[in-house]
């Protein structure tokens, strides 16, 4: 008698168990049918003063550190950005994309001044520690969880007095003007 009132305790748990499962499941799906709110947030400002032909100062300033300067070369600015995006079950748990300012650097329209006059390029990145991004490259589809396949970038052009703001969404960088002066 010991037994078959264990073997129904056990059904009865089962039969509990993959209830919650099946309850679970199919809230889950219904949760994927709405679209998650993707909030745009700053994440930098850049202010540019004309040095000389093609050579501009800028000034950027993002909310996490303090404010910097660089010279850069070129007709265009361009702003890097490393982005971690959590895939399966972290997304579900709805856990945030990450991003770290990477790289500013100055660019030439045309690709023959690029080659002449070289780049200008400046690290914003902070190398300490374990470098997780470039792990989960490495590691590919074999570090679940995590997606981390591709970086995002903005360029405008480089123009005397004008300020740009960026911003990241889920999708990526985004740049606007926010000062009429210089305009071409």
């Amino acid at each position: 008698m010991k037994l078959g009132l264990f073997g129904l305790f056990k059904a009865s748990a089962v039969s509990v168990v993959a209830a919650a499962a099946t309850v679970l499941g199919l809230g889950g799906l219904n949760l994927y049918t709405y679209q998650r709110f993707t909030e745009e947030m700053p994440v930098a400002e850049l202010a540019f003063e004309q040095l000389d032909n093609r050579r501009f100062q800028v000034t950027l300033r993002a909310p996490e550190g303090p404010e910097r300067q660089f010279v850069l070369q070129g007709d265009e600015w361009q702003l890097d950005a490393r982005m971690i995006k959590w895939t399966d079950w972290l997304t579900f748990l709805g856990e945030s994309p990450l991003y770290r300012l990477d790289r500013l650097s100055g660019r030439y329209i045309e690709i023959d001044d690029a080659r002449r006059n070289g780049l200008s390029a400046h690290a914003l990145g902070d190398d300490s520690g374990i470098d997780i991004w470039a792990f989960a490259r490495e590691a590919g589809d074999w570090l679940p969880g995590i997606d981390a396949a591709y970086g995002s970038s903005v360029f405008l052009p480089m123009i005397d007095g004008a300020e740009y703001e960026v911003s990241i969404s889920r999708t990526g960088l985004l740049a606007r003007k926010q000062s009429e002066e210089g305009v071409r």
